[in-house]
């Protein structure tokens, strides 16, 4: 009796063991996916313009000596803007994660950390994060005479998955 009883506690011991193994590699492996980047979230992007979760984070606001805002943009993966214009361009620098970008007429672009675009002025496109990864670009849209964006259509589900 008294072998089983210890059979018992090396057992449960090491059911504990594993148990708190297995949880660390999962707490680690979902810190591995969250951003590292060096600007927060910001505040929820409007709905009514992106399709999924973004977040504005404002770096730079316009005022009258300086009226080209700068912004850190948040995707979660799959969250994309809807198609959309700037009167006077736009430049976007990919900071973390994997993201799209597409001009009409083009095909999409993949971009990761580093990657940097220029959008012309008046040029529709659309940006955000690829299906499996979140991603994060500042984006710097200048003010202009014809406005800052100019918000279209919605981009569809086959606009979005046709990388090819």
């Amino acid at each position: 009796m008294k072998r089983s009883k210890g059979l018992i506690r090396m057992l449960l011991a090491f059911l504990l063991t594993l148990t708190h193994i297995f949880v660390n590699a999962q707490i680690k492996d979902a810190e591995s996916k969250i951003s590292t980047s060096i600007f927060p979230k910001g505040q929820p992007a409007p709905a009514s313009n992106f399709t999924g979760r973004a977040w504005v984070h404002p770096l730079i606001p316009a005022d009258s000596a300086f009226n080209i805002p700068v912004a850190s943009v948040t995707f979660e993966p799959g969250a994309r803007t809807y198609w959309h214009s700037h009167g006077g361009g736009q430049g976007i620098i990919a900071i973390d994660g994997v993201g799209y970008y597409q001009e009409k007429g083009k095909p999409i672009q993949i971009l990761r950390k580093g990657d940097a675009v220029k959008c012309p002025p008046d040029m529709p496109h659309w940006h955000g994060a690829s299906p499996e990864s979140g991603f994060v670009q500042m984006a710097v849209t200048p003010n202009h005479a014809n406005g800052r964006v100019k918000w279209l259509q919605p981009v569809t589900a086959a606009e979005y998955t046709n990388t090819k």
